[in-house]
């Protein structure tokens, strides 16, 4: 790789020292990707001069790369490393309902500028305060409230990106007619939308089978949101969105918000038996929650163990006062710890109407029994949010001797059948006498599984593969998704031929030709995964 070709023609700063190098081979998965050079590139020009440099020179590849807390070693690569928070941090002001941001801003002070006007973007992780909007796009990320808003890809408006040909583009919806005169044009533009065009028309029936049958998926390519033939709408976004960087290098993106409720309220059950659950959810559900969250007795134990830790990550300064607002949750676990800690957010413009709204969901509860409480004030409502949010970073902070080791951590099934996936999990796990917590969405029926190991350990590394393929077959019996939030990566890429079948899996690869014929943009996701690779890739340290 010729470096000094890179440095005199690239405004942006070209780096290979090796402890940048060791920095960026890392993210928050447990893996570790050494690439051969980082970039960070100043302006469009740097982002088109190494998109060429990538095809003018076999063996180089460019992985694109913002806030780093993916789970999947999606940002990783053994070539070039673009990294977009240093230069590519723009975020224009909000227009109407809509705003524009370039991929390095950190999600945290995007949503400083939507407040400004009272808008959101609902789609926010439970990483928002260290997260990026172009990790946010890259994975079709989710949070606590897409259960009633729904994902990045409902947002996602307009994308700007360079393709594999050094151009950029602009991709958003498109009508029949628009899209004739784009499939009329002899460039290789026009060729992407005829190909696209007919491999979605040629395949529709099979298509419409592959899509899980669960409310949030990330796995593969979104080849079925692409052509909405009810409003006879041809929108490429939906394929951008979700599809980890391998497509082409997202250069901005146009959101669409939504206003944020006056009022909210919280419903905190402690759930000492999984049942009922089930049906609790299903009764639930109707009231439209803002949110529906969860977290095990483990994750809610690593609150209390590691009190004053967990009050900083909030950025409480008063220990005391947070203590008092922890009365309550004393009082509720006084006969035991629960097995699972429910949060139900509701939210009104109207504050009696919220009222009348909670009161309803309360008494349509009352048939189980349940250990109850209801959380007004914000900073009650929001140290829950937090124990949630943050059970991860203390995770991955505090245990000593091991590490949080994310490889079946973003698993969907149908709420309607937790009552019975979530014990068989639970019997899977227990089998390996590993320490775990498990939260998540639990209207969605999406769960974040997080085992505790000592990566050092040849015995404990030898249980991921086993491990892995024990719960995804589980997975895929209830005919759920491995991937509902955080993207396949490493260490799912590999698994989607299972989950999809070779049919579908042969559209993914079609897909990958299509836009990136040269295989310049993140190899090894998506498609052409290789599980033994990712194996050999798990950080030791």
């Amino acid at each position: 790789m010729n470096l000094e070709i890179l440095k005199k023609n690239l405004s942006g700063h070209v780096v290979a020292d090796e402890e940048i190098l060791k920095k960026y081979s890392c993210d928050a998965s447990l893996f570790e990707v050494k690439p051969s050079l980082v970039v960070f590139p100043k302006n469009l020009e740097d982002i088109k001069i190494l998109v060429n440099f990538a095809k003018d020179n076999k063996g180089v590849y460019l992985t694109a790369r913002s806030g780093g807390t993916d789970m999947t070693g999606g940002p990783l690569g053994e070539s070039i490393i673009l990294v977009f928070d240093k230069y590519f941090n723009k975020v224009y002001e909000v227009e109407g309902n809509s705003i524009t941001s370039e991929p390095g801003v950190y999600y945290r002070d995007f949503e400083k500028e939507t407040l400004k006007k009272g808008l959101i973007l609902p789609s926010f992780p439970a990483s928002r305060e260290i997260c990026a909007i172009g990790g946010m796009v890259a994975n079709n990320s989710g949070g606590e409230k897409t259960l009633k808003y729904g994902k990045t890809e409902n947002y996602v408006v307009q994308i700007k990106a360079v393709l594999s040909d050094g151009n950029e583009y602009v991709f958003r919806p498109l009508n029949w007619d628009e899209l004739r005169i784009k499939m009329e044009q002899n460039d290789f533009e026009g060729n992407i939308y005829k190909r696209l065009y007919e491999l979605v028309k040629n395949n529709q029936e099979i298509l419409s089978e592959a899509k899980p049958g669960v409310s949030k998926n990330s796995a593969g390519y979104a080849l079925w949101n692409i052509w909405n033939k009810k409003n006879n709408v041809f929108d490429i976004t939906k394929l951008f969105v979700g599809s980890q960087g391998t497509l082409g290098i997202i250069t901005e993106t146009t959101f669409k918000l939504v206003p944020i409720k006056k009022y909210s309220q919280l419903l905190v059950i402690m759930l000492r038996d999984l049942k009922p659950l089930a049906n609790i959810v299903n009764s639930v559900l109707p009231h439209g929650p803002e949110s529906f969250e969860s977290y095990d007795n483990n994750t809610f134990k690593l609150a209390l163990k590691y009190f004053y830790s967990f009050a900083k990550l909030m950025g409480t300064k008063n220990i005391l006062k947070l203590s008092w607002e922890f009365l309550p949750e004393m009082m509720m676990v006084l006969s035991g710890i629960p097995k699972l800690v429910l949060l139900i957010e509701l939210a009104d413009d109207d504050s009696d109407a919220l009222d009348k709204k909670m009161e309803a969901l309360r008494n349509s509860l009352k048939t189980f029994n349940l250990n109850m409480r209801i959380a007004k004030a914000s900073d009650d409502i929001n140290k829950y949010h937090a124990i949630r949010r943050e059970s991860f970073n203390l995770l991955r902070q505090k245990i000593r001797g091991k590490k949080t080791a994310p490889f079946i951590d973003d698993v969907i099934v149908n709420p309607s059948r937790l009552s019975e996936f979530l014990p068989r999990l639970n019997d899977i796990l227990d089998d390996y006498k590993i320490i775990y917590t498990l939260a998540g969405h639990i209207g969605d029926g999406n769960f974040h599984i997080i085992p505790l190991m000592n990566l050092k350990d040849e015995r404990e590394r030898s249980i991921i593969k086993e491990l892995a393929d024990r719960v995804y077959d589980l997975v895929f019996e209830f005919g759920g998704s491995i991937t509902a939030e955080h993207n396949d990566g490493l260490i799912r890429t590999p698994y989607l031929l299972k989950m999809f079948g070779e049919k579908v899996s042969g559209l993914f690869s079609e897909v990958k030709n299509i836009f990136d014929p040269e295989n310049i943009f993140n190899r090894g996701k998506k498609v052409n995964g290789d599980l033994q690779y990712a194996l050999d890739h798990i950080k030791k340290e």
